[in-house]
């Protein structure tokens, strides 16, 4: 039988704590739905202190029943208390009227480390789709930490971002020097608007002498399909740097165009470890 999140949240938290911290964290959101928003601020406040920070211990079965419990939830990397705080949301005002408005509130009066927590819990609430306008605040944030717990290793985005949304969130990771590969769903919601979008923004860079993500050949190298793309892919596989070239020639790989099979022919080993599946977008060298 499928656990719920919340089910798994407590049983990870409770396996690595004493067990008077255990009860009094259980008796702090004893009364449910009924908790008032003042003992609720209390509680999260001193979640850190009174359970600490450590890291989830968390094993392959865990990994296995997350996976279950919500499609996409990947809680490696979550703490304690992250843990913990996303637990009492979903205990307490998760299950009461006007949550999206109470959540928008915790997360603008949030410090980091609570952001963090809560909006790495987006898909966990209910009715999550109603959260949206919430998590676009989280992807507006300047602290890279708050963005990245939005955008990185999340099913939200990809369940329910409109391709406007997707595709300012992948431009800002690049605006931010965040890494696109932890992004689910990068992929399936890569989309003809986003490639011209990254394709304007690289040729910035390269106008201002900057350098450009590898990455961002990633969105751009289905739908290079003109001349101009593959111009683009060309210099990119000519580069200096080896993970520009594996770059160049995956992007070329995922191009439609036969062009762009004679152009990676330039590169015959590259090729060879695309089509060995040695070289893949998460393989890319450092």
């Amino acid at each position: 039988m499928t656990r719920q999140p919340v089910q798994l949240l407590s049983t990870w938290v409770q396996r690595q704590i004493p067990a008077d911290q255990w009860q009094w964290l259980t008796e702090r959101a004893s009364a449910g739905a009924a908790t008032t928003d003042k003992d609720i601020f209390i509680t999260l406040g001193l979640i850190p202190r009174r359970l600490g920070r450590a890291d989830l211990d968390l094993g392959g079965s865990d990994l296995e029943e997350a996976e279950a419990a919500c499609p996409g939830w990947d809680p490696r990397g979550w703490s304690i208390d992250g843990a913990a705080r996303v637990m009492v949301l979903l205990q307490t005002i998760a299950q009461a009227d006007g949550f999206p408005e109470k959540f928008q509130r915790l997360c603008r009066t949030a410090d980091v480390a609570e952001a963090i927590a809560f909006y790495r819990g987006l898909a966990l609430y209910p009715n999550p789709e109603r959260l949206e306008p919430v998590a676009a605040e989280g992807l507006r944030s300047s602290i890279t930490a708050i963005f990245e717990a939005v955008a990185h290793d999340n099913p939200y985005p990809q369940r329910y971002f409109d391709e406007h949304r997707w595709n300012h969130m992948v431009l800002k990771a690049l605006f931010n020097g965040s890494a696109l590969a932890p992004i689910q769903g990068l992929d399936k919601h890569a989309n003809p608007d986003l490639a011209l979008m990254l394709r304007d923004y690289a040729h910035e860079r390269w106008a201002a002498d900057r350098p450009v993500s590898p990455e961002l050949w990633r969105c751009i190298g289905p739908f290079a399909t003109s001349p101009e793309v593959l111009a683009d892919l060309t210099r990119v596989l000519q580069s200096d740097t080896a993970r520009e070239r594996a770059a160049g020639a995956l992007a070329l790989a995922a191009s439609p165009a036969d062009e762009a099979s004679r152009l990676l022919a330039a590169a015959p080993d590259l090729r060879g470890q695309i089509d060995a599946g040695t070289l893949t977008w998460n393989t890319l060298p450092r």
